[in-house]
């Protein structure tokens, strides 16, 4: 067994190591001092990538690639043909984000967010390839990530509040029986709402609006698209679900005062109000309510299907999601919080502690 590499993947609209915005204010410890730096204090090596902050997981998981593997960011021909765009991006050989990467290596990878798509596809991509931009381009052309047959370098898989069912913050604006509107917020939080929609509003340009992160976040296409992801039998896989929410007498799901940040305020009292239909025939019912504020607390449980369990640290087994006990705090709490601040170093010392003690078991 190789020396263990944790990765952090930020979620949409966020940042990483690669951008200015992260020296001047992290995105993993936002207030509270980069919990990265603390790790690498403790012992650990630690680093945090930069994908696109709208892109759609492919375009994210290609470009975490790039950057691990210190190479061009390679969207495939298949791909880049088929949604519009350039094959090629930013070349990362002379700034990898990890000094070496090889067979010697074992990531951890962690999203928060929409980063846990995005390290789904790239694992499975990094494991299985892809059929299409093999059959597109050839061998001496291919990016070793649509080959395959990398997927022994990943050990562990960690996902913190992350959609992988998608999340009815975006299905509940097109259900014809539901006005969003008609749900009673505070007139500043749609104010609020506003400014957040603009932060994590894509910057489109000629490409298929499929491919961009707000597609991939509908519950429908959330759920086929990542039907063909493979648990690996290998990969030890935890997830994180949190929510800020408490069933209330009506059935709602409401937050208790001060739970949540202001900025996701509206959209969390409109997801705990929603139940209804996706336009691809999706129930969404009592059980979507519970939320953290952007992603229903069921959907970060577990990818649909997958095999599961609650976590029990005397028997963490791989090629099986481990979840953790639901965490208390809205979407920004692991982050360290935006306004209501968290100290989250204990948190995750515990947690690459624990994925740490996976690895000393398989040597």
């Amino acid at each position: 067994m190789g020396k263990l590499t944790f990765v952090f993947v930020h979620g949409l609209a966020g940042w990483g190591s690669y951008d200015k915005k992260y020296e001047k204010q992290p995105y993993w410890g936002m207030h509270n001092g980069d919990v990265l730096a603390y790790l690498r204090q403790e012992g650990y090596d630690c680093y945090a990538a930069s994908v696109a902050p709208t892109g759609s997981a492919w375009d994210r998981a290609c470009e975490l690639y790039a950057q691990i593997a210190g190479a061009r960011v390679d969207y495939g021909e298949a791909h880049s043909r088929r949604y519009g765009h350039d094959r090629y991006g930013r070349d990362f050989s002379t700034c990898p984000l990890i000094p070496e990467w090889n067979d010697d290596t074992r990531l951890v990878l962690i999203g928060h967010s929409f980063g846990g798509a995005t390290i789904r596809q790239f694992a499975e991509l990094l494991a299985n390839g892809n059929t299409a931009e093999r059959e597109a381009t050839q061998d001496s052309f291919l990016s070793p990530l649509f080959a395959g047959s990398l997927g022994n370098r990943v050990h562990s898989i960690v996902t913190l509040a992350a959609p992988m069912n998608g999340t009815s913050a975006y299905d509940l604006n097109f259900d014809p029986d539901f006005d969003p509107n008609a749900v009673k917020v505070p007139w500043w939080s749609n104010i609020l709402a506003k400014m957040m929609a603009s932060a994590t509003k894509p910057q489109r340009d000629s490409r298929d609006p499929a491919d961009y992160a707000d597609f991939d976040m509908f519950i429908d296409n959330a759920i086929r698209f990542y039907a063909g992801i493979e648990t690996l039998p290998h990969v030890y896989y935890f997830s994180v679900p949190c929510s800020c929410t408490t069933l209330q007498a009506d059935g709602t799901h409401r937050p208790a005062r001060g739970a949540v940040e202001p900025l996701i305020l509206r959209r969390c009292l409109q997801i705990g109000a929603y139940t209804g239909t996706t336009r691809g025939g999706t129930v969404v019912g009592d059980d979507w309510r519970e939320n953290d504020g952007l992603v229903n607390t069921i959907s970060a449980v577990a990818p649909s299907g997958a095999p599961r369990k609650a976590l029990d640290r005397s028997d963490i087994r791989p090629g099986i999601w481990n979840v953790f006990p639901t965490y208390e705090g809205d979407h920004m709490a692991l982050q360290g919080g935006r306004r209501h601040r968290r100290d989250v170093r204990a948190f995750y010392l515990d947690l690459v502690r624990m994925i740490a003690s996976t690895s000393s078991e398989k040597e």
